[in-house]
């Protein structure tokens, strides 16, 4: 609705009696005694705090927190591993920087470790290729003289053994060549020319058919394979050459095992995994130590920051040293004293406003009477005065019955402001309440041609609550509703739960624009200055309404819609001290559809946001 809501009916003679209690209560409250209360509370309270905070950093714990065998096995479950770790790495800055920089160090490792093991292999064996392809050529000419120095009528096997024979004598004796081109083992083949077979030195030897391809094509070939040397499986080298002998086609090949290079690439392999693992160590200390320094004073700020949220003003970074995290923590700690000035200020301005309210409203109540007093004197003689001024007189009183109304409303602020409003609990029935606040507003529907309908259940509902308090409640929102209901009917619905009751009041006025519902608690707020109140409210009737709402542990929610009108829903606690999970009535439409269905309560998380308005 486009007009102001927080309007109220006139108050009764028993709001006047307790407004004029609460004047002279809220008057004996000082702004100094009462401020400086709330500072030595908060001063203690923040000492007590800090005191708990010292203890629970330094590890004091008088409480037995080991841990059952069977809690242990659950921590070992993969998914809850998984889940702490997930969790950890989402609110640990430092743990995602240390694990970066070891995932980012083992990369680097592996590959400088995988680039020096091929680098370091392709130069071990190419050296141990040039040094077997010389020592092949000139074991190549004794294998030639030894042939020639053999009887041609001695068998071919025998020839080639005492030429194998010879090669293994000068191999161990020469000492040189065999150092440089490390150990072989020699094997002579005549292939297969008559059909008889080849001939083998040694007698079994094999040698790769490809590799003695090319080599019976004239050419000095080389192959690596893996086979037995000397009885044990190795990688090995074998160089081929063919010979010029008066053996034709005769076949020399030398087999190098491998082991001294593939025992220096372990080695190597060995050296680099230590140092890379050395590396990665040290990179993750390195990384922790760094992530530390600067994370720590990040942690300290949002721990300080919740806890200076939280109402603990004193609470200040340390500083040390004169780097960037020195310098945060200086405008972290000038921020917070502003900040803590600045509250400071606004609770001695809001105790200056509550004293110069209740001030003010005590001290009017003086002239009021006395103004009342002659406004009665020159009523009792309005028969003798003429038109125009009984008509004066009459608005006269109209406006003295709304002043004092708006006088008992600022002590019932001032009361609430000041922490003093206290509930008077009694077992009630609340149908009387609301057939009561109907009834004290009749007259301004009747001046309104509204017709007011009311729905409540036929057995009593039975609460504990303040029946005084209630009634102002109910009573506020009817006139509310009456002043914005454009001449349409205003229904008022009682309802319960076994836990809660709740009271609406719907009216299909202008209603409210998105937003208002935050505004309509507040005090003196007004969406349409211009609209007249036919209940002569003071503009303060919803904010005392939600105030004595919260007093009983329950909310005021309200909706609207431009042009649907609107709906205020009152839900209590039907047992003083109980908690509300669920209203037993609809707010809006939404709701009046899903509550259609049975055993299907209104959720109060539903409820429009800000509907506790800013009281």
């Amino acid at each position: 609705m486009t007009d102001a809501r927080p309007d109220d009916a006139a108050a009764s003679s028993e709001d006047e009696r307790d407004a004029h209690d609460a004047a002279a209560e809220v008057g004996q409250v000082g702004d100094t005694r009462e401020a400086r209360d709330r500072r030595d509370s908060r001063e203690a309270r923040d000492s007590r705090d800090s005191r708990d905070h010292r203890e629970s950093r330094d590890g004091i714990d008088t409480t037995d927190s080991t841990p059952t065998l069977r809690e242990r096995l659950a921590d070992l479950d993969p998914g809850v591993v998984g889940s702490r770790f997930a969790r950890a790495w989402r609110r640990s800055l430092q743990l995602r920087v240390v694990t970066s920089t070891l995932a980012l160090s083992m990369g680097v490792i592996l590959t400088i470790a995988f680039m020096l093991q091929s680098q370091m292999a392709a130069q071990l064996l190419s050296t141990k290729l040039d040094a077997a392809v010389e020592q092949a050529g000139r074991l190549r000419l004794t294998v030639e003289a030894q042939i020639a120095a053999t009887d041609e009528g001695t068998s071919e096997q025998s020839r080639l053994d005492q030429a194998r024979s010879a090669l293994g004598e000068r191999g161990l004796a020469s000492g040189g060549d065999s150092v440089h081109a490390g150990t072989f083992d020699p094997i002579l083949v005549i292939p297969d020319q008559t059909g008889r077979g080849q001939v083998v030195s040694p007698s079994g030897a094999q040698v790769p058919p490809e590799l003695q391809a090319l080599v019976q094509r004239g050419r000095i070939a080389y192959q690596y394979v893996t086979m037995e040397f000397r009885g044990e499986p190795a990688k090995a080298l074998i160089i081929g050459t063919p010979t010029d002998s008066s053996i034709p086609g005769l076949e020399l090949y030398l087999v190098y095992p491998l082991i001294a290079e593939e025992q220096t690439l372990g080695i190597m392999r060995g050296i680099v995994a230590t140092a890379g693992l050395a590396i990665i160590v040290l990179s993750a200390a390195i990384a922790w130590i760094v992530a530390r320094q600067v994370v720590l004073p990040v942690r300290q700020a949002a721990s300080i920051a919740q806890r200076f949220a939280n109402g603990h003003l004193k609470e200040r970074m340390v500083i040390r040293g004169e780097d960037d995290v020195a310098r945060l923590a200086m405008a972290f700690n000038d921020m917070a004293q502003s900040l803590s000035d600045q509250i400071t200020q606004l609770e001695e301005f809001g105790d200056l406003q509550k004293r110069f309210t209740s001030d003010v409203s005590h001290e009017l109540r003086t002239p009021l009477t006395t103004v009342r007093m002659a406004a009665s004197i020159i009523s009792d003689s309005a028969e003798d005065l003429d038109a125009p001024t009984k008509r004066a007189v009459e608005l006269l009183e109209s406006e003295l019955d709304r002043f004092e109304s708006l006088l008992t409303d600022l002590l019932e602020v001032s009361r609430h402001d000041a922490g003093m409003a206290e509930l008077s609990v009694a077992e009630m029935d609340v149908r009387n309440a609301v057939h009561d606040s109907v009834e004290t507003v009749a007259h301004i529907a009747e001046s309104a041609g509204v017709e007011v309908e009311v729905n409540m259940p036929d057995e009593p509902v039975i609460a504990e609550a303040d029946s005084r308090r209630v009634e102002r409640i109910l009573r506020n929102l009817i006139a509310n509703a009456l002043d914005h209901s454009e001449s349409k009917p205003v229904t008022v619905t009682l309802g319960m739960s076994d836990a809660a009751l709740a009271v609406s009041v719907r009216d299909r006025g202008v209603g409210l624009k998105p937003g208002e519902e935050a505004l309509v608690f507040n005090r003196f707020w007004r969406a349409d200055p211009s609209r007249v109140r036919r209940s002569g409210g003071t503009g303060l009737g919803l904010a005392i309404a939600l105030e004595d709402a919260k007093l009983h542990g329950g909310r005021l929610d309200c909706w609207g819609s431009p042009g649907e009108g609107s709906c205020f829903r009152l839900t209590i606690p039907r047992r003083h001290g109980g908690t509300l999970t669920s209203s037993p009535l609809p707010l809006t439409p939404e709701d009046e559809a899903r509550q259609n269905r049975p055993n299907q309560p209104t959720p109060l998380d539903n409820a429009p946001a800000g509907t506790e308005g800013e009281g």
